[in-house]
């Protein structure tokens, strides 16, 4: 049986039994900010699991697409060095919710493995959880598995947790005998073939999870109201064993790419080490493609950066086949071919994969030749220093300039039988994260010792209430004086305490007898700190204040921050859903929104972009801001920003049916306050990240007035209409293009009479003309002009020009072609020689030079002093 048979007859025998076929969910979690990556079949069914959902079925299959990467999960390092890592797979399993339980699942997993797939029964083993004498009793009643491979084993192989707390329940996996042949330990002393027993002969197929617990939070059991069906079954494995091959790379779902690696290469693939980047590539592209066509890009944060690391593993194995240019984005269209009719969404995105890994491939291209020659060298001098442990400094090194993830460097080491310093690595890192947080710091010292504060009220503090209102009748709770500053927390506060990318309020804090200007407003922690100046008492404060935040720059940043939300719907809108906010900056005079995308964003679509929002600004839609639980937020399709930690109950603002995003905030409560919105940039920030800058509002109007400005200066001095300017430009630009060509003609007429009077005056030395003057040159390149002129007037001679541009002094020399051959003589040589004498250097080719200097008083010095060089260099 093929790949594209064995996946779609499990579907198909399930289907027969009243479930449905779920597709698969994207391998990018969007949704749940707490996981890098789709890994197992049932995360898309979790929330079932958990009562917070319900479905119209209660009988599920379906081939899930997983990524494991990181975290309990981590198969990079593996992959490549054995049969059966991999870092993406497919996970093929069915499910019950609340509907059959243990005897169903086991018919079923029993008659598909050996009816329909044909398995041999006396190689197959049933093991179960060493207290579920029901799970045993019905493989020995319902199936004919020989009695005695029915085995039981304790919570480690079978009892399987979602986590610390939650579902749970004991599992029965089914294994299969390959034959003593299949082991991998057989030069291990000592060593018995067994079921769990950790060698390749017993291999897991399925594992059937009978959901019947919860794990509460002191670790006690308790029954679920409705007892499940989990199973999962990796798709790479039973493909292998179905076609009767000994590794899933010798699979339909491997060979096809691993051909085309070898033709690409040149480099033909075997089984032994010396396959490993044939293997480690083959799998990493399906990483790659999945991930990108899913909305991941590579970056150096969360899941992007995981994607980089895995796609430069991969190019480093690139290297090891000799090859030196992008090969990896060439592998798509083959994986497509394997994969693509049972996943149309690769299909789709085919060229945008194939341009992000292309792009990426020759991003890491540009500095990982520089990178291994350094690791080289480096290995050379620890070689030298008797160690085999390479400093995390140098680790740090090649990480932060060469762009080399610490696993890729882990890897080289170990190919020479190094190790890394990784304590030391973590070290640096450590220091570079200070050095980013200290660069981002407020300029004011502040002390988050709260002890060391004066008080001046009892009670809690830092209670928001400016989503509602501008100005409240608060008590000042704490208070800290530094310098010119002070900083002070009050009981309830509207002022908004910077956060979310979003700037503090600013304002004024009035009080009995002191008014107090708020310059920022920062939060640390669960404090709201507002950073205040003014005459407040030393003593006997009354805590009794009235703080009023400054509506305008309230106003103006509210339109900046619901500009973001606009802003990224419509890049997803017009870019693709790959686009997600990767950073942002919301102040109340612009506004910036770093996203992920792999181009340059180009204009046409930066102006179909400003287009939408200002569409959605006219239509004066509402912008709603509601209180929810997280997973009810999901539900609803909410933008989450990767890596943040949500609490159960979330802000989402909504824009009509537009934008839904997680935020704590201020916006607009209609989109039309907005006024209008410009884009004023766009730009990278590293690879992988595009920044959008824009104005709203105010700044957006200034900005017309500004362009239109301009654009009346320019009718002036034209004395042109708007619709003639264009015309009028492009004549001026004729009239100057033709008066150019015209003053270079004469500049050259004027250049060629110059050098016929410096060759009828040319000294004569040994057989050759001599040219050393002294000329007026507006540059460089019309220096070296002058030099090519000279050369070829010359016939056969040395010529050598001087001229002071710009204050500086810059020498030109050029010798003839058979002064060259027959004298020996060298432009470079020569021209390093007379700048010398003027404080400077140079050189270049044998016919000719130039050289810069810094002292133009010693120009003719020099000059005078050329004929003496020349006879020393014809010695």
């Amino acid at each position: 049986m093929t790949s594209k048979e064995i996946r779609n007859s499990f579907i198909h025998f399930f289907e027969k039994y009243d479930h449905k076929f779920v597709k698969s969910s994207p391998v990018v979690p969007f949704d749940d900010p707490s996981l890098l990556f789709t890994n197992a079949g049932m995360n898309q069914f979790k929330n079932i699991f958990l009562g917070l959902e319900k479905r119209n079925y209660i009988r599920a299959a379906n081939s899930q697409k997983c990524i494991r990467v990181s975290g309990k999960h981590n198969d990079l390092e593996e992959v490549g060095k054995d049969t059966y890592h991999h870092t993406f797979f497919e996970m093929l399993g069915n499910w019950s919710f609340g509907d059959y339980y243990k005897k169903e699942a086991i018919i079923w997993a029993w008659e598909l493995l050996t009816d329909v797939w044909k398995l041999p029964k006396p190689q197959m083993w049933a093991t179960v959880y060493k207290d579920d004498a029901e799970a045993e009793e019905l493989w020995k009643k319902y199936t004919d598995i020989n009695k005695d491979q029915v085995l039981r084993f304790d919570e480690k192989d079978n009892f399987w947790e979602m986590g610390d707390v939650g579902p749970c329940g004991p599992c029965s996996e089914i294994h299969i005998d390959l034959g003593e042949e299949s082991c991998d330990k057989k030069h291990i002393p000592g060593h018995e073939c067994e079921v769990n027993g950790g060698c390749a002969r017993y291999i897991e197929l399925w594992n059937l999870v009978f959901m019947q617990y919860n794990r509460e939070q002191d670790g006690s059991l308790t029954d679920l109201v409705a007892k499940n069906i989990d199973t999962g079954m990796g798709f790479e494995r039973i493909t292998a064993v179905i076609q009767g091959v000994g590794s899933n790379y010798d699979t339909d779902l491997f060979v096809p790419l691993i051909q085309k690696i070898a033709e690409l290469t040149g480099k033909e693939y075997n089984s032994s080490d010396e396959g490993t980047p044939h293997r480690v590539i083959s799998d990493h592209i399906r990483s790659l493609t999945f991930a990108i066509a899913d909305g991941a890009l590579p970056s150096n944060e969360g899941r992007g950066y995981v994607l980089r690391r895995i796609l430069r593993r991969a190019a480093r194995f690139v290297r090891k086949l000799d090859m030196h240019e992008p090969v990896i984005y060439k592998l798509v269209p083959t994986l497509i071919d394997i994969m693509g009719d049972a996943f149309p969404e690769i299909k789709e995105k085919e060229q945008y994969v194939s341009m992000v890994i292309k792009a990426e491939e020759e991003s890491f291209n540009n500095t990982v030749d520089r990178g291994i020659e350094l690791f080289e060298k480096l290995i050379v001098d620890l070689k030298k220093k008797n160690t085999t442990r390479i400093p995390g400094k140098e680790v740090f090194k090649l990480y932060d300039t060469y762009g080399f993830p610490i696993d890729l460097t882990r890897l080289m080491a170990e190919e020479n039988d190094f190790t890394i310093d990784e304590q030391g690595f973590e070290a640096e890192m450590e220091k570079q994260r200070e050095r980013a947080r200290q660069a981002g710091k407020w300029e004011y010292a502040i002390d988050f010792n709260y002890d060391n504060w004066d008080v001046v009220s009892d009670g809690v503090d830092s209670k928001f209430v400016g989503y509602e209102k501008l100005e409240s009748e608060s008590h000042i709770r704490r208070i800290k004086r530094e310098g010119d500053y002070i900083f002070l927390t009050l009981d309830v506060t509207p002022f908004y305490g910077e956060a979310g990318g979003q700037v503090g309020d600013k304002g004024v804090i009035f009080g009995n007898g002191f008014e107090l200007n708020v310059i920022n407003t920062i939060r640390e922690g669960e404090k709201i700190i507002h950073i205040v100046q003014g005459d407040l008492p030393s003593q006997n404060i009354n805590p009794v204040v009235r703080a009023v935040v400054d509506a305008d720059l309230r106003m103006s940043t509210a339109r900046n921050h619901t500009a973001t939300h606009l802003l990224q719907a419509a890049l997803r809108k017009v870019l693709g859903t790959h686009v997600h906010q990767s950073g942002s900056f919301v102040g109340p005079d612009r506004m910036r929104f770093d996203l992920t995308h792999f181009e340059r964003i180009p204009k046409e679509q930066l102006l179909e972009i400003e287009k939408i929002v200002n569409q959605k600004i006219m239509e004066d839609m509402t912008v709603d801001a509601d209180y929810l639980n997280l997973d009810t937020a999901r539900e609803k399709g909410a933008m989450m920003i990767f890596g943040e930690k949500y609490d159960e109950v979330v802000r989402m603002i909504t824009i009509d049916d537009f934008s839904k995003e997680l935020c704590g905030g201020t916006h607009l409560t209609s989109t039309g306050q907005m006024g209008q919105f410009r884009i004023t940039s766009e730009s990278s920030v590293a690879a992988g990240i595009r920044r959008v800058e824009a104005v709203t509002g105010n700044e957006a109007f200034k900005l017309s007035l500004r362009e239109r400005d301009i654009l009346d200066s320019v009718r002036e001095k034209l004395g042109a209409n708007t619709e003639e300017i264009f015309e009028r430009i492009d004549t001026i630009l004729e009239e100057k293009k033709s008066l150019e060509k015209e003053l270079n003609s004469y500049k050259t007429q004027r250049s060629k009479q110059e050098i016929e009077v410096l060759v009828q005056n040319a000294k004569q030395l040994d057989g050759f003309k001599l040219v050393s003057s002294k000329v007026d040159s507006p540059d460089v390149d019309f220096l070296k002009r002058h030099g090519d002129l000279l050369r070829d007037a010359l016939k056969s001679g040395v010529g050598v020009l001087g001229a002071e541009i710009n204050g500086k002094v810059n020498f030109l020399c050029v010798v003839t072609d058979d002064l060259i051959k027959d004298k020996k003589l060298n432009a470079g040589n020569l021209v390093k020689q007379i700048a010398a004498i003027a404080g400077g250097s140079g050189g270049g080719r044998p016919h000719m030079a130039l050289a810069g200097a810094k002292n133009p008083q010693q120009l003719e010095s020099a000059l005078n002093q050329v004929e003496t060089i020349i006879k020393e260099n014809l010695k």
